[in-house]
């Protein structure tokens, strides 16, 4: 059964058929096949990180290559076959410079860790780590506990009573979480991704679990939340989370801890995307930094999302939020994101990642000579050479800033309101190449930076 193994039993059928056919990896449920978009996205010879050119940049004790293997994801992402162990890299769980031994060693440090996260929430819930799900409350309010629920104890610290109360809202996110792949028609695989999520919540207690939509109308006047409730930009704005987030890291690494870690540090750097406040929510800086860039780049295209009300630059909450996840297909979505790791990877990662979640928040600078410099992605080593310190300036703001840009004469001569601009946005989904959208971003990026400059 696909959805059973990971990819390891598609992985072998490539192996010895020689099929690239993206369908191999990431398989769709046969009553979605007409309905979805085929991927852009094709392993290309030469370019594109292949399995033997990943097992070539090791040395023989294990220190990676990360220079070259930048290099190549960057001219063509990673092949299926080796993304999950790729990421582990490019999002900071391993340090290039280690050994084979030391990875080995922290690996099982990690799944130990994890172990003994899964056995506190399994006391509490004994749901988790079954194989089956939560969709339905188990908690309320006041810590008492629902009748036929999977708990037979009260709770009284705000903590436990906070995570279980998420508890059947990650259920629910996780039944809808990627339907077309078939993958998901498995109920292991869906509690395993609970699971993870779920245990996650636990761990990071400041942030938690949050959905898309409920994160938004918490965030928002009620004046606000009435405007969203338009028609084609409510449709935009749901159903986006931390579900969307964790589902590769579960289809990528067969191991459910290393699945966690995976997704833990890609958190890393989208926690505050999703940080609420009583005054803010954590995207509207980065669309408030989008503003700003469309404004310097592109003003006549600024000042007619303002006529229309769209100055906020709401309608790219969800882009920002799940990394365009709803808008590229599944697998064009993951050669995005790899590529965006690639181009803003920071040699620096692994150490600051290593620090307790509230220390690497802060960003500490770190000081990179030129050999390190030449280790960054070319996002990074844009930011680091012209001396950007705004952490907001992520790539996924000026990729925001590309796909506007794209559809810049559509918006200008059709958009006659703000749910015409979402209506054209909404058309990108399997119509957009993700190497041209980052290609674009970095000259974007370069033009804010010089026209910021003067």
């Amino acid at each position: 059964m696909v959805g059973r193994g990971g990819l390891t039993g598609i992985v072998n059928i490539m192996k010895r058929t020689g099929a690239e056919d993206l369908g191999d990896f990431y398989p769709i449920r046969p009553d979605c096949l007409a309905d979805t978009p085929k991927p852009r996205f094709k392993p290309r010879a030469g370019k594109t990180l292949s399995e033997r050119r990943w097992n070539a940049a090791f040395s023989e004790d294990g220190h990676l290559d990360i220079e070259k293997v930048l290099r190549r994801i960057q001219r063509g992402g990673v092949h299926p076959a080796i993304k999950g162990s790729v990421w582990e890299f490019v999002l900071g769980c391993f340090d290039p410079n280690s050994t084979y031994e030391e990875r080995d060693q922290l690996r099982q440090c990690r799944r130990e860790q994890y172990i003994r996260w899964k056995a506190e929430c399994q006391h509490m819930v004994p749901v988790i780590g079954s194989g089956k799900l939560i969709t339905t409350p188990i908690i309320t309010d006041d810590g008492q506990t629902v009748i036929d629920s999977s708990i037979n104890s009260t709770f009284s610290d705000k903590r436990s009573i906070q995570w279980m109360r998420a508890l059947h809202q990650i259920g629910l996110d996780v039944v809808r979480t990627d339907r077309t792949l078939a993958f998901y028609d498995s109920e292991k695989n869906q509690a395993k991704l609970w699971d993870i999520l779920a245990i996650y919540a636990w761990v990071d207690n400041d942030i938690s679990y949050v959905q898309g939509e409920l994160f938004l109308t918490a965030s928002l006047s009620i004046k606000t939340i009435f405007f969203l409730m338009r028609r084609w930009l409510f449709l935009i704005l749901s159903c986006a989370g931390m579900n969307d987030i964790c589902s590769p890291m579960v289809i990528l690494l067969e191991n459910e801890a290393d699945a966690f870690w995976c997704f833990e540090r890609a958190m890393r750097r989208l926690r505050e995307n999703f940080r609420c406040s009583a005054s803010s929510m954590g995207v509207q800086t980065q669309l408030s930094t989008l503003s700003q860039v469309i404004k310097t780049v592109d003003p006549k295209l600024h000042q007619h999302l303002e006529a229309l009300d769209g100055g906020e630059y709401l309608f790219a909450f969800r882009m920002l939020m799940v990394l365009f996840r709803r808008e590229f297909t599944f697998a064009d979505s993951l050669y995005l994101w790899e590529l965006m790791w690639a181009m803003e990877y920071n040699p620096n990662i692994f150490s600051l990642y290593e620090k307790p979640i509230a220390e690497s928040d802060k960003s500490a600078e770190s000081v990179l000579n030129n050999k390190l410099l030449k280790q960054c992605g070319k996002f990074e080593r844009n930011k680091v050479k012209t001396g950007c310190k705004d952490q907001q300036s992520a790539l996924a703001v000026f990729l925001v800033a590309s796909v506007l840009e794209a559809k810049n004469k559509r918006i200008l001569k059709e958009a006659k309101g703000l749910d015409d601009v979402v209506q054209i946005l909404s058309d990108i989904t399997g119509n957009m190449d993700a190497r041209k959208v980052c290609k674009d971003a970095l000259k974007i990026h370069k033009k804010y930076l010089s026209k910021a400059k003067k």
